[in-house]
């Protein structure tokens, strides 16, 4: 199958899955496609020993080996989603919460990564699997991060005060690329390709990649606001936008920075009050429609996807087993995680516990944990791995972002 037939069929099933989803299950689109694509996958496996003489699982293997969802998503779609999103960020509000966003990014990332490879590592063990430590730290790298597309869109649809909105989603935009950066370095050393990595080697890498991205998508996105400076034509603006976003993150990754945390910075540039010299309220309305509208498609592709790659798992039961018991243990490493890294925050001002809940239960998980799972090297701890981080992104989505609004509610419409 070419790719133009193969990108004309996932639109075809994309809008198949979301008529089906408005006539009957009526929630969130991006998540009753990803449910309607998880059930399609389930039924073909289910027929597929039934039926001996066809392979039904052979096309939709073929299609999604040759999209290759690690490699189309981190080292393309991610840089048009995370520009998308971060220019719905108001910088005012986050500037207010920059310390509790920064901590969050970074130290609760770092201790959620913590808390899950000690959690799995004692799960494998109690079920008669142990595993090394380290590999058990690659499944803490590639869950730990929460997901910028499936967190501010969530937030389009709830009623959250202004900063905790933005505490929302500057977390989730940077800490996927910390999150990277730790599976990085931890797959090198579990895959023996370094034999280990001191506590000074890995500040030197993160910081050479985390800051490094920062200055650089500041630096792009100063100078694309400076070349629209002056003109009013939407189609440039646009143009102009996606070449940032795209461009950022090649010229990021030849230069061995974060391409993730450049590609948000330099939408943030978008959201400063410079760009509101550059733009004029009708050409920033309809850019802001357009990467809405781009952003909405991706998403629903990206989520169908999702569904579809349960086929490239082998179930186990022990998989199965070990997914139920690190689901739990994964909403209690957020917990943790966010409950000490915005310790002194709480302290000033407790807010009733109000923020505290909502980000433990928003962290959800997405397109990211399922990218890097799928980019494991094959061989047994893939087929280890790979079902548990599936299961705990899509418990993630389909509970957490589903029942999301009703804990808003509870929490700050009904004090």
């Amino acid at each position: 199958m070419d790719m133009f037939s193969m990108i004309a069929l996932l639109l075809a099933l994309a809008a198949a899955f979301s008529i089906a989803n408005h006539h009957t299950l009526r929630v969130p689109v991006t998540i009753g496609v990803l449910i309607f694509s998880l059930l399609t996958s389930l039924i073909v496996m289910a027929l597929n020993p039934l039926i001996p003489a066809y392979d039904l699982q052979a096309l939709p293997r073929s299609v999604l080996g040759a999209i290759d969802l690690p490699e189309t998503f981190l080292n393309g779609v991610l840089s048009l989603l995370l520009f998308a999103g971060a220019m719905q960020v108001n910088l005012t509000h986050l500037r207010a919460r920059l310390a509790s966003a920064t901590a969050l990014a970074i130290v609760a990332t770092v201790l959620a990564v913590a808390f899950l490879a000690v959690a799995s590592w004692l799960v494998f063990s109690l079920l008669g699997h142990a595993s090394p430590f380290i590999w058990c730290v690659v499944l803490g790298a590639i869950i730990a991060p929460t997901d910028p597309v499936s967190v501010v869109g969530m937030l389009k649809r709830l009623g959250l005060p202004d900063t905790v909105q933005a505490l929302f989603a500057g977390e989730s935009l940077f800490n996927d690329g910390v999150g990277v950066v730790i599976f990085g370095l931890t797959i090198e050393v579990a895959t023996g390709g370094r034999q280990d990595v001191s506590a000074l080697e890995f500040l030197s890498s993160f910081c050479r990649e985390a800051l490094g991205g920062g200055v650089l998508g500041a630096l792009t996105g100063w100078i694309a606001l400076r070349i629209l400076r002056g003109q009013r034509d939407s189609h440039i603006d646009l143009l102009t936008s996606l070449a940032l976003a795209m461009g950022t993150f090649s010229i990021a990754s030849k230069l061995g920075v974060s391409g993730p945390i450049a590609v948000v910075v330099a939408g943030l540039c978008f959201g400063t009050s410079y760009s509101r010299s550059v733009f004029d309220e009708l050409s920033r309305k309809e850019l802001d429609s357009a990467w809405t509208l781009l952003d909405e498609v991706l998403n629903v592709l990206l989520f169908m996807l999702i569904g579809f790659e349960i086929l490239e798992i082998t179930p186990r039961y022990f998989s199965l087993a070990a997914t139920f018991l690190i689901i739990p243990l994964s909403l209690g490493a957020r917990a943790l995680s966010v409950l000490l890294s915005t310790l002194p925050a709480h302290l000033r001002h407790w807010d009733h516990g109000r923020t505290f809940g909502v980000l433990t239960w928003g962290g959800i998980r997405g397109g990211i944990s399922v990218s890097l799972a799928l980019g494991l090297p094959p061989g047994e701890m893939r087929d280890l791995l790979l079902p548990v981080c599936y299961g705990v992104v899509v418990f993630s989505i389909v509970v957490q972002g589903l029942t999301m609004e009703r804990v808003v509610n509870r929490l700050y419409r009904h004090r």
